[in-house]
């Protein structure tokens, strides 16, 4: 069994003749916060897009959990939840019925749908329509989403940009609890150094493209 949840092998990737990715070697241990830092247009939504299968990788370049994605893809995206950009929020319903909608979309228990509000501090507003939800509480709702079907991953890219300091503070707070009591892997990537030293265990620094640095947070 691999020790590690992601692990990327000399991963390039390119649009036309500009290369977006060079040579990216990840290592996010298991049971990790691994902060993917690096400024804007360095390269970590286009890696994150890879991990998830949204932009098509060379073989033998990305593994999940030991597993090459290209081969296995369907059983390995199912171990994966992401908030990628901007949730995927129906602001016409409410908390609650976004979450019932995915349960229904992946054949998922309804009774999931209450413990996922408890878990992102949202029981209170689940009958509020999403559109009317602070930007805060819309990046809850969209973990909460994306945790409905129990994944062992969480990919988060810039979940903390533009909040408030209280939504900061709420999504840091979510990301620990998630990795110390419900043994998430968490690869979360951010463009500020300060909020990425207060939550990662890990971090790995990008710039155009290629990794800088990588290890432990000490």
């Amino acid at each position: 069994m691999s020790n590690y949840a992601i692990e990327t092998v000399g991963l390039n990737f390119s649009f036309g003749n500009q290369t977006i990715v060079k040579d990216l070697s990840l290592q996010v241990p298991r049971g990790s916060i691994y902060g993917f830092l690096g400024p804007n247009g360095a390269g970590k939504t286009t890696t994150i897009k890879i991990l998830l299968n949204l932009l098509k990788s060379p073989a033998d370049q990305v593994f999940i959990f030991g597993k090459e994605i290209n081969s296995n893809r369907i059983a390995t995206l199912k171990k994966i939840g992401a908030l990628v950009e901007q949730p995927a929020i129906y602001g016409h319903l409410s908390g609650k019925e976004n979450l019932i909608n995915r349960c229904l979309l992946l054949r998922i228990a309804k009774s999931k749908v209450a413990e996922m509000l408890a878990l992102v501090d949202l029981t209170d507003a689940a009958d509020k329509k999403a559109g009317k939800y602070s930007l805060g509480m819309k990046q809850r709702l969209g973990i909460a989403l994306a945790l409905v079907s129990d994944p062992e991953l969480l990919l988060l890219d810039e979940p903390t940009n533009g909040l408030d300091p209280n939504g900061i503070i709420e999504i840091r707070n979510l990301m620990i609890e998630l990795a110390t009591k419900h043994n998430k892997t968490i690869l979360v990537s951010s463009h500020l150094l300060a909020e990425i030293e207060r939550t990662a265990t890990h971090v790995g620094i990008i710039n155009k493209g290629q990794l800088l640095f990588q290890g432990t947070i000490e």
